[in-house]
């Protein structure tokens, strides 16, 4: 009992630092807000997203593999699928804010060219898809722990 509340700890740790910076890119990733530091502020914020969202995963699937109901029956589970394909969707729209801090942050360094409005306009929408997602996935986690659509 005692792993497996250590487990949901530590997921439960990872998830709100995944929405921690998440919240964080959402608001700093702002057209009238952009200048230098933002940009720095923005590529750094997104790596700590990233390890975030790495730490979500590897402390799910030690959840699945040492917990009280074991890897077996979580791996049946469709809202378990479910779960892993909506962050699996978060992860591949984070690539194009990702590529666009790192040519921001490049391009700030070669030249001090600040990124353009459609682009940080851009860039932001891909932010909030990610981050209204992320909130479906605790549906999801509630929905599974409660046993609904259980095999």
């Amino acid at each position: 009992m005692l792993t497996e509340s250590l487990l949901a700890y530590a997921h439960f740790v990872a998830i709100l630092t995944l929405v921690v910076f998440i919240t964080s890119e959402a608001a700093l990733c702002r057209p009238e807000w952009i200048n230098a530091a933002v940009v720095r502020r923005l590529a750094r914020v997104d790596i700590i997203y990233m390890v975030a969202a790495i730490a979500v995963l590897a402390t799910g699937f030690a959840r699945t593999y040492w917990g009280v109901k074991g890897f077996g029956w979580y791996w049946h589970q469709p809202l378990l699928h479910i779960k892993v394909t909506l962050f699996v969707i978060v992860g591949l729209i984070s690539i194009a804010p990702t590529r666009a801090f790192i040519r921001w942050r490049k391009a700030l360094d070669a030249n001090g060219a600040l990124p353009p409005e459609a682009e940080v306009r851009k860039v932001r929408k891909l932010i909030m898809v990610q981050a209204h997602l992320v909130m479906l996935i605790p549906l999801a986690a509630v929905l599974l722990a409660r046993g609904v659509w259980a095999r």
